[in-house]
């Protein structure tokens, strides 16, 4: 109000002067308009007392300037009161409409400042979204939980604009231990597989406590340890979420700051400790689903072995004596009884034929030849006894863990049947090699291809043979160009 006031008199002061000096050029009344300049100066600029006054103090120098030399501070004529009268009015008006052009200035920089606030928060709820998108993407792609975790912590680092980042998973005696941690640069790097107990008043021990989100604005009196190692890290305020897994609590997503966090941190982190639970979820799901599908497998595996032990030591060994018995008993039969030979002669025949079939069925079960040589001889018996030609690249040398020679014998036995059924192809070419700790499968024929695991082909029972065993089947069959099956199976027993 004192700078509206000085404002106001350094203008007045001046117009005077100016009036003054023209009045030598014209009477006084023609340049009233001069003492406009003052009141739109201060009406916009400040409020409605000092405008008033200065309107006032407008009117009264006008007046005084104009009528002092007819010895009166008023008019003494009528056409005196007449410019008085008419320019106070426009003097108040030139108030007014400044005025109200002040407050709408005013108004519009309010909605100018609202909506650079909005705009603003519009800018970082895209950005959280567009981040939160990129962490379930990788949740959606089954990717390493460790990935996650990395991810996770880099995206709350930028979203929050927050220095330090950190995931941790609580433990049995109430310590935790680092999964991911994210960095500003300058700044000390945590180890992941770090173990700190949290001790003292910390967000970490709060939201083990309380399974909720925690807010500490300030560590610098805090006591014990954790505390003192956070302050050493140039760290004060913190927010936690829980990660909570199958209704338990597993862990912690923690941002730290300098300053104080915004209100709505708890939520933005809470957001992220969601996905990362859910990709704790899906691993687990998939593999208690890997493992079970294992088990089965080699439950299934088991039995055929045994089955094939059986038929081996028990109904083949039997069916053999019982042959040798007949051909002892044919070799007795007079030559006067033919006929009894004869008999004889077919009852070898048929139980040699049911010997046969034993002997396929155990083949088909689980070979032997494939648990005395190992997965070299067991592909070169599949291939002598193909349909199709078979070429064949072995590059094995070694014994392999069972459950990958297994895997691998019954992919190239169901590849070879197939190709034999559907592909109508002339040639198939088998390579098998061990590739670091995978033995690598390579079948390829040059039948019509088209094959589609969605028609409830075999080769759906090859994929999940190989995925049974944490391996991984590629399946290439374009029309007319044949089919390739390219099998990556771990060598891990």
């Amino acid at each position: 109000m004192w700078l509206g006031a000085v404002v106001a008199t350094a203008f007045i002061v001046a117009e005077t002067i100016l009036v003054r000096l023209l009045m030598g050029v014209a009477p006084g009344t023609t340049f009233g308009v001069v003492y406009l300049l003052g009141v739109l100066v201060v009406s916009a600029r400040w409020g409605f007392g000092v405008s008033a006054m200065t309107t006032l103090a407008s009117t009264l120098a006008y007046s005084y300037v104009h009528f002092m030399t007819e010895g009166s501070f008023l008019p003494t004529e009528l056409k005196g009161w007449v410019a008085v009268l008419i320019f106070a009015p426009i003097a108040v008006l030139a108030n007014v409409m400044a005025g109200q052009a002040r407050m709408r200035t005013a108004e519009a920089v309010q909605r100018g400042k609202e909506a650079e606030a909005s705009r603003d928060e519009i800018r970082v709820l895209a950005d959280q979204q567009a981040a939160l998108r990129r962490v379930a993407t990788l949740v959606a792609q089954a990717v390493a939980p460790s990935a996650v975790f990395s991810t996770v912590a880099r995206e709350l680092a930028g979203c929050l604009g927050v220095p330090h980042s950190t995931l941790w998973r609580y433990q049995p005696d109430g310590s935790s231990i680092l999964l991911a941690a994210h960095h500003a640069a300058g700044r000390v790097n945590l180890p992941v597989g770090m173990r700190l107990a949290f001790d003292g008043e910390n967000v970490a021990a709060m939201v083990l406590s309380t399974s909720r989100p925690a807010r500490l604005e300030s560590n610098l009196d805090d006591p014990g340890n954790t505390a003192e190692f956070i302050r050493s890290l140039g760290l004060r305020s913190g927010v936690g979420a829980p990660i909570v897994v199958n209704d338990h609590l597993w862990g912690v997503a923690v941002v730290r700051a300098l300053n104080p966090l915004p209100p709505d941190a708890e939520a933005r982190v809470g957001d992220f400790a969601d996905l990362v639970a859910t990709a704790i979820a899906n691993a687990d799901a998939r593999s208690e689903l890997t493992a079970s599908r294992a088990r089965i497998v080699a439950a299934g595996d088991d039995a055929r072995r045994r089955f094939e032990r059986n038929l081996h030591d028990g109904a083949q060994q039997r069916l053999v004596s019982l042959g040798l018995q007949l051909r002892i008993t044919e070799a007795g039969v007079p030559p006067e009884c033919p006929a009894l030979a004869e008999q004889i002669s077919e009852i070898i025949a048929g139980l040699t034929g049911v010997l046969d079939d034993l002997q396929e069925i155990s083949r088909g079960m689980h070979p032997a030849v494939l648990s005395r040589g190992g997965i070299g001889p067991a592909i070169k018996m599949l291939a002598r006894r193909s349909t199709i030609p078979v070429e064949l690249e072995l590059a094995v040398d070694q014994r392999l863990p069972e459950s990958a020679e297994v895997a691998a014998y019954y992919l190239v036995a169901e590849a070879l049947t197939n190709a034999a059924k559907h592909a109508q192809a002339s040639e198939v070419r088998v390579s098998c090699e061990v590739d670091g700790a995978h033995l690598c499968l390579r079948i390829r024929d040059d039948g019509v291809g088209g094959a589609d695991l969605s028609r409830g082909s075999g080769l759906i029972g090859l994929k999940d043979r190989a995925e049974a065993v944490g391996g991984q089947l590629e399946i290439t069959s374009f029309a007319g160009c044949g089919t390739s099956l390219l099998a990556r199976i771990p060598l891990a027993d």
